[in-house]
């Protein structure tokens, strides 16, 4: 066990940054958001498309959406045409992250094989894609993200004439630009377990995924075997006390608005778990929970106004809380909490 580990743990070190991401998203069975700098967006969406097809062997669709984007026309942009030759192939029951002991872990969603075109006719015969990149999903409709909601809960897509399972291993990728910082409705936002913010000093050296192995077919039991592995990590109870301490004083904390959700909070604990096989240990570690934590609370936090900040039901002044308010970050907010919460010995 101690080789495969070993093995896994020195194929994980050669990713790029968003391989990294999609590859956590697989083992804790959940979806992301995928940020970049307009010069960067398109090169993104190609890389995340060369990821999906030549490191995972899957299936991929890319969606554009706009403020014109119907829910038909999104609905019809995921599917891909059934007899392909990329068709899914049965996938072995793996464990999730629902155990009595850690009854926080969800297991949403799953992932599994490629292929690439824009809304188009509908395919009555058609197969939900294994990885979606909904490109400026922020910019639809809400009728349209609630849709993707639906599919990321239900597992499922209704069109107008039917009614499409998704695959078992399904990744849903929210690819957002910077320069529309508009934020996706409520419910999706918090339905998507982490954010990456992509830089270009991060991702493949040339760019065009020339780095990328083309041996998909064992990532496939490489991924199983990291979700097995995932599955057995344990959790001391003094880290676990940390990681709740980081929750609590992140809740609390007065530069926040509306606390955090509890679909945050089960989403830290299953990507902690996620990510201890990668570092070749069995057991979760302070710095995993911090690190993890960036990564939940940076797309879910929401900075409170002055005026809403709950020291002025006390007397406090809203000019002086208004101050110290003044360019915060939420960035900058996750990181006090991280400097507050005491680190277990």
């Amino acid at each position: 066990m101690e080789d495969e580990s070993s093995r896994l743990v020195s194929k994980v070190q050669e990713l790029g940054d968003i391989e990294l991401a999609a590859l956590l998203c697989f083992i804790a069975q959940e979806h992301c958001i995928i940020e970049a700098d307009e010069e960067e967006f398109e090169n993104v969406e190609q890389e995340l498309g060369l990821i999906a097809h030549k490191t995972f062997g899957l299936s991929y669709v890319v969606v554009n959406c706009s403020e014109e984007t119907t829910v038909d026309d999104f609905g019809n942009g995921i599917l891909i045409r059934g007899d392909s030759e990329d068709a899914s192939t049965p996938v072995p029951e793996l464990p999730t992250f629902r155990q009595a002991e850690d009854s926080f872990f969800s297991s949403d969603a799953q992932e599994r094989r490629r292929s690439a075109r824009q809304p188009s006719e509908c395919l009555e015969d058609g197969q939900i894609a294994d990885v979606i990149i909904a490109k400026n999903l922020n910019l639809a409709s809400s009728q349209v993200q609630i849709q993707a909601l639906e599919l990321l809960r239900g597992k499922r897509l209704f069109t107008r004439t039917a009614v499409h399972a998704a695959p078992k291993r399904l990744l849903f990728v929210a690819l957002l630009s910077t320069a529309h910082p508009a934020r996706l409705v409520k419910h999706l936002n918090d339905h998507l377990a982490i954010s990456h913010s992509h830089d270009i000093d991060d991702g493949s050296d040339d760019g065009n995924g020339q780095m990328l192995r083309d041996d998909a077919s064992s990532t496939g039991s490489d991924i199983d075997s990291l979700i097995v592995l995932a599955s057995k990590v344990r959790l001391s109870s003094d880290v676990r006390c940390y990681l709740h301490d980081i929750v609590v004083f992140t809740r609390m904390h007065r530069a926040v608005a509306s606390g955090v959700s509890a679909m945050a909070t089960r989403h830290l604990y299953a990507l902690v778990n996620a990510l201890a096989p990668l570092h070749g240990i069995d057991y979760v570690t302070p710095s995993l929970v911090a690190l993890a934590a960036r990564k939940i609370y940076s797309h879910r936090l929401v900075i409170t106004t002055p005026e809403n900040e709950r020291s002025t039901q006390w007397g406090s002044s809203v000019e002086a809380v208004a101050e110290l308010l003044d360019g915060i970050t939420v960035e900058e907010i996750i990181e006090d909490v991280l400097e507050t919460v005491q680190v277990p010995l």
